[in-house]
Protein backbone atom coordinates (compact mmCIF):
# COMPACT_ATOMS: atom_id res chain seq x y z
CA UNK A 1 0.00 0.00 0.00
CA UNK A 2 2.81 2.44 0.84
CA UNK A 3 4.41 1.72 -2.58
CA UNK A 4 1.19 2.56 -4.42
CA UNK A 5 0.61 5.77 -2.47
CA UNK A 6 4.10 7.06 -3.20
CA UNK A 7 3.49 6.61 -6.94
CA UNK A 8 0.24 8.56 -6.84
CA UNK A 9 1.85 11.43 -4.92
CA UNK A 10 4.83 11.52 -7.24
CA UNK A 11 2.74 11.53 -10.42
CA UNK A 12 0.85 14.55 -9.13
CA UNK A 13 4.09 16.44 -8.62
CA UNK A 14 6.34 15.32 -11.45
CA UNK A 15 4.32 13.31 -14.03
CA UNK A 16 4.98 9.71 -15.06
CA UNK A 17 5.51 7.90 -18.34
CA UNK A 18 6.21 4.38 -19.62
CA UNK A 19 6.74 3.58 -23.34
CA UNK A 20 5.01 0.69 -25.08
CA UNK A 21 8.05 -1.62 -24.82
CA UNK A 22 8.45 -0.84 -21.11
CA UNK A 23 12.08 0.11 -21.86
CA UNK A 24 11.88 3.65 -20.50
CA UNK A 25 10.25 4.19 -17.11
CA UNK A 26 9.99 7.17 -14.74
CA UNK A 27 9.13 6.56 -11.09
CA UNK A 28 8.39 9.22 -8.51
CA UNK A 29 8.90 8.83 -4.79
CA UNK A 30 8.82 10.79 -1.54
CA UNK A 31 10.90 10.02 1.53
CA UNK A 32 8.38 8.88 4.12
CA UNK A 33 8.61 8.68 7.90
CA UNK A 34 11.21 6.13 9.00
CA UNK A 35 12.79 5.83 5.55
CA UNK A 36 16.36 6.54 4.46
CA UNK A 37 17.43 7.47 0.93
CA UNK A 38 18.86 3.98 0.52
CA UNK A 39 15.53 2.42 1.55
CA UNK A 40 13.59 4.57 -0.96
CA UNK A 41 15.92 3.50 -3.77
CA UNK A 42 15.57 -0.13 -2.72
CA UNK A 43 11.76 0.12 -2.64
CA UNK A 44 11.90 1.54 -6.17
CA UNK A 45 13.40 -1.74 -7.36
CA UNK A 46 16.96 -0.54 -7.87
CA UNK A 47 19.63 -3.24 -7.56
CA UNK A 48 21.92 -3.11 -4.53
CA UNK A 49 25.00 -2.62 -6.71
CA UNK A 50 23.42 0.41 -8.40
CA UNK A 51 22.30 1.87 -5.05
CA UNK A 52 25.86 1.60 -3.76
CA UNK A 53 27.20 3.40 -6.86
CA UNK A 54 24.53 6.13 -6.61
CA UNK A 55 25.16 6.79 -2.92
CA UNK A 56 28.93 6.82 -3.51
CA UNK A 57 28.46 9.46 -6.22
CA UNK A 58 26.40 11.61 -3.84
CA UNK A 59 28.98 11.53 -1.06
CA UNK A 60 30.44 15.01 -0.65
CA UNK A 61 27.65 16.47 -2.82
CA UNK A 62 24.56 15.79 -0.69
CA UNK A 63 24.74 15.62 3.09
CA UNK A 64 22.58 12.56 3.81
CA UNK A 65 21.82 13.96 7.27
CA UNK A 66 19.81 16.68 5.50
CA UNK A 67 17.47 14.16 3.86
CA UNK A 68 14.06 14.53 5.43
CA UNK A 69 10.46 13.40 5.16
CA UNK A 70 8.77 14.87 2.08
CA UNK A 71 11.89 15.12 -0.10
CA UNK A 72 11.03 14.13 -3.69
CA UNK A 73 12.83 11.81 -6.12
CA UNK A 74 12.30 11.39 -9.86
CA UNK A 75 14.00 8.20 -11.04
CA UNK A 76 14.51 7.63 -14.78
CA UNK A 77 15.11 4.00 -15.88
CA UNK A 78 16.24 2.72 -19.29
CA UNK A 79 16.11 -1.05 -19.73
CA UNK A 80 16.01 -1.50 -15.97
CA UNK A 81 19.12 0.61 -15.39
CA UNK A 82 18.94 3.98 -13.63
CA UNK A 83 19.67 6.68 -16.22
CA UNK A 84 19.38 9.65 -13.84
CA UNK A 85 17.80 10.70 -10.56
CA UNK A 86 16.47 14.14 -9.68
CA UNK A 87 16.41 14.80 -5.93
CA UNK A 88 14.35 17.83 -4.86
CA UNK A 89 14.17 19.19 -1.33
CA UNK A 90 12.88 22.72 -1.99
CA UNK A 91 12.66 25.19 -4.88
CA UNK A 92 16.28 26.14 -4.15
CA UNK A 93 17.69 22.73 -3.23
CA UNK A 94 17.94 20.19 -6.05
CA UNK A 95 20.52 17.54 -6.89
CA UNK A 96 20.97 15.19 -9.86
CA UNK A 97 22.70 11.85 -10.34
CA UNK A 98 23.30 10.77 -13.95
CA UNK A 99 24.81 7.71 -15.53
CA UNK A 100 28.09 8.26 -17.37
CA UNK A 101 29.21 5.01 -18.97
CA UNK A 102 29.76 2.50 -16.19
CA UNK A 103 29.67 5.05 -13.36
CA UNK A 104 27.37 7.65 -11.82
CA UNK A 105 28.13 11.35 -11.42
CA UNK A 106 26.32 13.62 -8.95
CA UNK A 107 25.99 17.40 -8.83
CA UNK A 108 23.93 20.08 -7.20
CA UNK A 109 21.65 21.76 -9.68
CA UNK A 110 22.16 25.48 -10.04
CA UNK A 111 18.87 27.32 -9.58
CA UNK A 112 18.59 30.79 -11.04
CA UNK A 113 17.43 33.15 -8.30
CA UNK A 114 16.73 36.86 -8.57
CA UNK A 115 16.82 39.12 -5.53
CA UNK A 116 14.32 41.94 -5.43
CA UNK A 117 13.50 44.57 -2.86
CA UNK A 118 9.74 45.00 -2.49
CA UNK A 119 7.55 47.23 -0.38
CA UNK A 120 4.68 45.29 1.16
CA UNK A 121 1.71 46.79 2.97
CA UNK A 122 -0.51 44.81 5.33
CA UNK A 123 -3.91 45.97 6.56
CA UNK A 124 -4.86 44.29 9.82
CA UNK A 125 -8.41 43.10 10.39
CA UNK A 126 -7.75 40.33 12.92
CA UNK A 127 -4.01 39.69 13.23
CA UNK A 128 -0.72 40.40 11.49
CA UNK A 129 -0.56 36.72 10.50
CA UNK A 130 -3.95 36.87 8.75
CA UNK A 131 -3.02 40.21 7.17
CA UNK A 132 0.01 38.59 5.51
CA UNK A 133 -2.19 35.82 4.09
CA UNK A 134 -4.72 38.38 2.83
CA UNK A 135 -1.92 40.20 0.99
CA UNK A 136 -0.86 36.92 -0.69
CA UNK A 137 2.37 36.87 1.30
CA UNK A 138 3.86 34.00 3.25
CA UNK A 139 2.92 34.10 6.98
CA UNK A 140 6.66 34.10 7.81
CA UNK A 141 6.62 37.76 6.78
CA UNK A 142 4.36 38.52 9.76
CA UNK A 143 6.82 36.79 12.07
CA UNK A 144 9.71 38.82 10.66
CA UNK A 145 7.82 42.10 11.11
CA UNK A 146 6.88 41.19 14.67
CA UNK A 147 10.55 40.47 15.38
CA UNK A 148 11.78 43.93 14.39
CA UNK A 149 9.06 45.61 16.48
CA UNK A 150 9.32 43.20 19.44
CA UNK A 151 10.70 45.90 21.77
CA UNK A 152 7.80 48.32 21.20
CA UNK A 153 4.73 46.39 20.06
CA UNK A 154 2.92 43.47 21.66
CA UNK A 155 1.21 42.00 18.60
CA UNK A 156 -1.69 40.63 20.58
CA UNK A 157 -2.31 43.37 23.10
CA UNK A 158 -1.51 46.48 21.02
CA UNK A 159 -3.01 45.60 17.63
CA UNK A 160 -6.35 47.10 16.53
CA UNK A 161 -8.53 46.50 13.48
CA UNK A 162 -7.53 48.88 10.70
CA UNK A 163 -3.86 49.15 11.76
CA UNK A 164 -1.34 49.09 8.92
CA UNK A 165 2.14 47.64 8.72
CA UNK A 166 4.58 48.24 5.89
CA UNK A 167 7.90 46.56 5.21
CA UNK A 168 10.72 47.03 2.72
CA UNK A 169 11.98 43.48 2.36
CA UNK A 170 14.29 41.38 0.23
CA UNK A 171 12.56 38.69 -1.80
CA UNK A 172 14.30 35.86 -3.61
CA UNK A 173 12.44 34.89 -6.79
CA UNK A 174 12.84 31.73 -8.89
CA UNK A 175 10.71 30.98 -11.95
CA UNK A 176 8.35 33.80 -11.00
CA UNK A 177 7.74 32.50 -7.47
CA UNK A 178 8.97 33.75 -4.11
CA UNK A 179 11.19 31.02 -2.69
CA UNK A 180 12.15 32.86 0.48
CA UNK A 181 12.36 36.25 2.16
CA UNK A 182 15.63 37.95 3.00
CA UNK A 183 16.21 40.81 5.42
CA UNK A 184 13.65 43.41 6.41
CA UNK A 185 15.46 46.62 5.45
CA UNK A 186 12.85 48.96 6.92
CA UNK A 187 9.43 48.67 8.52
CA UNK A 188 6.66 50.97 9.63
CA UNK A 189 3.57 50.54 11.77
CA UNK A 190 0.64 52.91 12.09
CA UNK A 191 -2.27 52.10 14.37
CA UNK A 192 -4.78 53.23 16.92
CA UNK A 193 -2.61 52.50 19.96
CA UNK A 194 0.77 52.41 18.22
CA UNK A 195 1.48 55.62 16.33
CA UNK A 196 4.11 56.13 13.66
CA UNK A 197 6.72 53.48 14.46
CA UNK A 198 9.53 53.19 11.90
CA UNK A 199 12.71 51.15 12.10
CA UNK A 200 15.65 50.74 9.71
CA UNK A 201 18.28 48.03 9.40
CA UNK A 202 21.85 49.34 9.64
CA UNK A 203 25.27 47.72 9.87
CA UNK A 204 27.78 49.31 12.22
CA UNK A 205 31.51 49.46 11.35
CA UNK A 206 32.24 46.51 13.67
CA UNK A 207 29.91 44.32 11.60
CA UNK A 208 27.03 44.33 14.09
CA UNK A 209 23.62 44.68 12.48
CA UNK A 210 20.70 46.19 14.34
CA UNK A 211 17.54 48.24 13.86
CA UNK A 212 17.34 51.96 14.59
CA UNK A 213 14.63 54.59 14.48
CA UNK A 214 14.75 57.45 12.01
CA UNK A 215 16.51 59.76 14.47
CA UNK A 216 19.25 57.20 15.12
CA UNK A 217 17.99 55.94 18.47
CA UNK A 218 18.08 52.17 18.85
CA UNK A 219 14.94 50.12 18.21
CA UNK A 220 16.26 47.68 20.76
CA UNK A 221 15.44 47.95 24.47
CA UNK A 222 16.79 46.10 27.47
CA UNK A 223 13.54 44.08 27.68
CA UNK A 224 11.03 42.87 25.10
CA UNK A 225 7.36 43.74 25.42
CA UNK A 226 6.33 40.08 25.67
CA UNK A 227 7.93 36.63 26.17
CA UNK A 228 5.79 35.26 23.30
CA UNK A 229 5.47 36.49 19.73
CA UNK A 230 1.68 36.07 19.71
CA UNK A 231 -0.40 35.39 22.81
CA UNK A 232 -3.61 36.38 24.51
CA UNK A 233 -3.34 37.87 28.01
CA UNK A 234 -5.71 35.77 30.10
CA UNK A 235 -4.85 37.14 33.55
CA UNK A 236 -3.15 40.37 34.57
CA UNK A 237 -0.95 41.40 37.46
CA UNK A 238 -2.74 41.88 40.82
CA UNK A 239 -5.21 40.13 43.11
CA UNK A 240 -7.52 37.54 41.61
CA UNK A 241 -9.51 34.42 42.43
CA UNK A 242 -7.39 31.33 41.84
CA UNK A 243 -9.54 28.66 40.09
CA UNK A 244 -7.51 25.74 41.49
CA UNK A 245 -6.89 26.96 45.05
CA UNK A 246 -10.42 28.46 45.25
CA UNK A 247 -9.48 31.67 47.05
CA UNK A 248 -8.32 35.18 46.24
CA UNK A 249 -4.54 35.52 46.10
CA UNK A 250 -1.99 37.94 44.72
CA UNK A 251 -1.18 37.22 41.07
CA UNK A 252 2.47 38.19 40.80
CA UNK A 253 2.73 38.11 37.04
CA UNK A 254 0.89 37.99 33.72
CA UNK A 255 -0.69 34.88 32.18
CA UNK A 256 -0.55 34.41 28.42
CA UNK A 257 -2.86 31.83 26.85
CA UNK A 258 -1.00 29.80 24.22
CA UNK A 259 -1.11 26.25 22.81
CA UNK A 260 1.23 23.67 24.35
CA UNK A 261 4.63 23.83 22.67
CA UNK A 262 4.60 27.54 21.79
CA UNK A 263 8.22 28.84 21.90
CA UNK A 264 9.04 31.11 24.84
CA UNK A 265 11.92 33.55 24.41
CA UNK A 266 14.07 35.36 26.93
CA UNK A 267 12.89 38.96 27.19
CA UNK A 268 16.45 40.12 27.97
CA UNK A 269 20.04 38.92 28.15
CA UNK A 270 20.62 37.03 31.38
CA UNK A 271 21.88 34.03 33.33
CA UNK A 272 19.74 31.02 34.27
CA UNK A 273 19.28 30.91 38.06
CA UNK A 274 16.58 28.22 38.26
CA UNK A 275 15.60 25.46 35.83
CA UNK A 276 13.48 22.60 37.08
CA UNK A 277 10.00 21.63 38.26
CA UNK A 278 7.83 21.68 41.38
CA UNK A 279 4.16 20.87 42.15
CA UNK A 280 3.06 24.53 42.06
CA UNK A 281 5.04 26.16 39.25
CA UNK A 282 5.41 23.01 37.17
CA UNK A 283 8.35 23.10 34.85
CA UNK A 284 9.90 26.55 35.06
CA UNK A 285 12.98 28.65 34.40
CA UNK A 286 14.17 31.92 35.99
CA UNK A 287 16.76 34.37 34.65
CA UNK A 288 18.85 37.04 36.36
CA UNK A 289 19.38 40.23 34.36
CA UNK A 290 21.30 43.46 34.83
CA UNK A 291 20.22 46.11 37.38
CA UNK A 292 18.80 43.56 39.88
CA UNK A 293 16.09 42.44 37.44
CA UNK A 294 14.78 38.86 37.30
CA UNK A 295 12.22 37.06 35.13
CA UNK A 296 10.49 33.72 35.65
CA UNK A 297 8.55 31.55 33.17
CA UNK A 298 6.18 28.96 34.68
CA UNK A 299 3.92 25.99 33.76
CA UNK A 300 6.15 24.98 30.83
CA UNK A 301 5.98 21.73 28.87
CA UNK A 302 9.73 21.61 28.30
CA UNK A 303 12.93 23.61 28.57
CA UNK A 304 15.25 24.22 25.63
CA UNK A 305 18.23 21.81 25.65
CA UNK A 306 20.84 24.50 26.39
CA UNK A 307 18.92 25.94 29.37
CA UNK A 308 20.50 24.92 32.65
CA UNK A 309 21.53 26.73 35.83
CA UNK A 310 24.50 29.00 35.13
CA UNK A 311 23.96 29.15 31.36
CA UNK A 312 23.93 32.54 29.68
CA UNK A 313 21.04 33.33 27.35
CA UNK A 314 20.46 36.14 24.91
CA UNK A 315 17.42 38.29 24.31
CA UNK A 316 15.05 36.55 21.85
CA UNK A 317 16.68 33.16 22.48
CA UNK A 318 14.07 30.39 22.79
CA UNK A 319 14.46 29.07 26.33
CA UNK A 320 11.34 26.92 26.78
CA UNK A 321 7.93 25.89 25.45
CA UNK A 322 4.52 26.60 26.92
CA UNK A 323 2.57 23.91 28.72
CA UNK A 324 0.13 23.27 31.57
CA UNK A 325 2.29 21.76 34.32
CA UNK A 326 1.94 22.44 38.05
CA UNK A 327 -1.15 24.24 39.39
CA UNK A 328 -2.64 25.07 36.00
CA UNK A 329 -6.13 24.89 34.54
CA UNK A 330 -4.99 24.89 30.90
CA UNK A 331 -2.13 25.65 28.51
CA UNK A 332 -0.59 29.03 29.29
CA UNK A 333 2.58 30.83 30.32
CA UNK A 334 2.85 32.61 33.68
CA UNK A 335 5.44 35.37 33.26
CA UNK A 336 6.79 37.20 36.31
CA UNK A 337 9.15 40.16 36.57
CA UNK A 338 11.10 41.23 39.67
CA UNK A 339 13.18 44.26 40.52
CA UNK A 340 15.35 44.06 43.61
CA UNK A 341 13.55 40.92 44.72
CA UNK A 342 10.04 42.46 44.49
CA UNK A 343 7.41 41.56 41.91
CA UNK A 344 6.45 44.38 39.53
CA UNK A 345 3.85 44.62 36.76
CA UNK A 346 5.50 43.66 33.43
CA UNK A 347 2.85 45.52 31.42
CA UNK A 348 3.52 48.95 32.92
CA UNK A 349 7.32 49.07 32.69
CA UNK A 350 9.22 51.46 30.43
CA UNK A 351 12.71 50.22 29.70
CA UNK A 352 15.61 52.28 28.30
CA UNK A 353 16.80 51.80 24.75
CA UNK A 354 20.18 50.43 23.75
CA UNK A 355 22.99 52.71 22.53
CA UNK A 356 22.05 55.01 19.62
CA UNK A 357 24.04 55.35 16.42
CA UNK A 358 27.31 57.20 17.19
CA UNK A 359 27.29 60.83 16.06
CA UNK A 360 30.03 60.35 13.41
CA UNK A 361 27.81 57.77 11.65
CA UNK A 362 24.64 59.86 11.49
CA UNK A 363 25.34 61.19 8.00
CA UNK A 364 26.04 57.70 6.63
CA UNK A 365 22.93 56.30 8.37
CA UNK A 366 20.71 59.08 6.96
CA UNK A 367 22.05 58.52 3.45
CA UNK A 368 21.53 54.75 3.52
CA UNK A 369 18.00 54.79 4.93
CA UNK A 370 16.84 57.54 2.54
CA UNK A 371 15.51 55.19 -0.19
CA UNK A 372 13.81 53.01 2.42
CA UNK A 373 12.18 56.02 4.05
CA UNK A 374 10.80 57.02 0.66
CA UNK A 375 9.46 53.48 0.16
CA UNK A 376 7.66 53.57 3.50
CA UNK A 377 6.05 56.90 2.63
CA UNK A 378 4.83 56.11 -0.88
CA UNK A 379 2.35 53.54 -2.11
CA UNK A 380 3.79 50.00 -2.39
CA UNK A 381 5.22 49.05 -5.78
CA UNK A 382 5.47 45.61 -7.34
CA UNK A 383 9.23 45.59 -7.07
CA UNK A 384 11.65 48.19 -5.83
CA UNK A 385 15.09 48.60 -7.33
CA UNK A 386 17.18 45.64 -6.23
CA UNK A 387 20.24 47.81 -5.89
CA UNK A 388 18.64 49.88 -3.14
CA UNK A 389 19.92 47.57 -0.43
CA UNK A 390 22.61 48.54 2.04
CA UNK A 391 26.28 48.05 1.33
Amino acid sequence: MRHAVSIVIGVALWGSSTDAAVRHTILNRRIESGQTLSRVLNDAGIADSQIESILSALEGVLDFRRCRVGDQLRIDFLDGEVRFIDYRQSPLDEWQVRRDGNRYLASRREIEVEKRVDTVQLRIDTSLYEAALAASEDPSLAISISDVFAWDIDFYHDVRKGDRARAVIEKFISKGRIVRYGEILAAGYEGESVRGKRVFRYQLPNGEVSYFQQDGTSARKAFLRSPLKYANITSRFGSRFHPVLQYVKEHNGVDYGAPVGTPVWAVADGVVTRAGADPTSGKHVCLRHANSMETCYLHLSALAPAVRVGARVQQKQVIAFTGSTGLSTGPHLHFALKRGGHFINPLTQRFPRAEPIPSPLHEDFTRKISPFLASLEREPVAAAVAGAHQD
